[in-house]
């Protein structure tokens, strides 16, 4: 039985109780020449999005949409040996040569050759360069991996084609947390080849580090461009984080109207309530109707946190807005005739918070009120943004968490 390494990417890892552990995210391999490659294990992403590694002789079956293992999964964190190639994240779309014509590897089979061993004996290629993209190559054949030369070769620019139709239906933060392994150049390879709207949304969910390390690999007008698609709060963030003279140059490339909100933002210090704040949350004057307010907050890129209600404000509806009235929250529109209008089920009773509130100060609010986000006013009770319970919770977290993994224990996969 063949299976091919690019769609096991995602299959979900059961232990042999039959309750889910993780997903698949690559499979390690140790090449050798023209010898088919052995594979040792799985790269497995458990939760809190840790990578662990599965044996590959503690596999009992690979099914449709399924892995199932025997024994214990070892939850120390993967680390890749030198001898230890990623099936998914390093060999895919490397250019290779079949009877010395030029080819681009879209995938890879790995086959049971006995017992608890499975080696990868065929390779998925298409004829054409790595920077051509899939759609531009010709007819795809299977060879032989005997046949194949190349491997070994570090190539320049590996192109990503092949490697972001194995990541494409992960979550954004799944895929970030899939770069977050790459090595550096790979991972600026895969962050060329993903358009602007989805780079945007996995550099929100990256670490500091790898936030920069992406961007500065960017020629700054695409870099411009896809600050332009994160949302105001988080490209601040990232803005906050590179220097001065760097960080004005990008907003000088961004389209004024999108660099506005990011401008504004950047005036408030890092952990208070400005500083924390979303400067876009569902924004309606009270002639609005339940029912605009409800096509509003369905709308896919507005996040659970931001569509838990909507604020309420004499116009302008943009922010700074005019006179903040009130808010609606979501579960109160689900009861009421989509008719009605928004100034008739408002809450005007809380009172919204300003600028300069601490984080803790933030925090205590939210739970005091059991809220999934507040409403943040100026001086002139002006709506100019909403701090979400995500963003409280990235400011509490230790800088560090996206990269931290809980304690540790056994012994390293062998």
């Amino acid at each position: 039985m063949k299976i091919f390494v690019a769609r096991l990417a995602g299959t979900p890892v059961f232990d042999p109780a039959g309750d889910q552990i993780g997903r698949v995210r690559d499979v390690v391999v140790a090449i050798a020449g023209t010898t088919p490659p052995r594979v040792h294990g799985l790269v497995v992403e458990v939760q809190p999005r840790r990578r662990v590694f599965l044996p590959i002789t503690r596999v009992r079956g690979i099914e449709a949409g399924s892995v199932v293992f025997s024994g214990r999964i070892n939850v120390r964190r993967f680390e890749q040996r030198t001898t230890e190639t990623l099936a998914i994240g390093e060999m895919l779309d490397l250019e290779v040569e079949v009877g010395g014509e030029r080819v681009t590897v879209l995938d890879l089979a790995m086959e049971q050759t006995r017992r608890a061993e499975w080696s990868i004996t065929k390779v998925a290629v298409v004829r054409g360069g790595s920077g051509l993209g899939l759609r531009r190559r010709g007819p795809t054949k299977i060879v032989e991996w005997a046949e194949v030369s190349g491997f070994g070769a570090v190539q320049k620019d590996q192109g990503a084609a092949g490697l972001l139709v194995a990541f494409e239906t992960m979550r954004a933060a799944d895929l970030a947390s899939a770069l977050h392994e790459l090595p550096d150049k790979r991972r600026a390879e895969v962050a060329a080849a993903l358009d602007d709207g989805r780079l945007a949304d996995v550099l929100e969910e990256l670490p500091e580090r790898d936030q920069i390390g992406v961007l500065s690999r960017l020629t700054p007008e695409r870099a411009a461009d896809v600050l332009e698609e994160m949302s105001p709060d988080d490209a601040a963030d990232l803005l906050q984080d590179l220097p001065p003279d760097q960080a004005e140059a990008l907003m000088a490339l961004m389209e004024p109207e999108e660099a506005a909100p990011i401008r504004r933002l950047l005036v408030y210090p890092e952990n208070t309530a400005g500083g924390m704040m979303t400067s876009e949350p569902v924004i309606l004057p009270p002639n609005a109707t339940v029912a605009e307010a409800l096509a509003h907050i369905r709308q896919q890129k507005v996040t659970p946190s931001v569509a838990a209600q909507v604020y309420v404000v004499r116009p302008p509806v943009e922010t700074p807005t005019g006179r903040f009235l009130g808010l609606a929250h979501f579960q109160r529109l689900l009861r009421e005739r989509p008719s009605t209008l928004l100034g008739g089920v408002m809450d005007s009773s809380l009172d919204p918070i300003r600028p300069e509130f601490t984080l803790n100060e933030v925090a205590s609010y939210l739970a005091t009120y059991n809220l999934m986000a507040v409403p943040v006013v100026d001086e002139l009770g002006r709506l100019v943004g909403a701090v979400t319970v995500d963003d409280v919770l990235d400011h509490l977290l230790p800088e560090d968490w996206r990269e931290r993994d809980q304690e540790e224990a056994g012994a390293e996969h062998g």
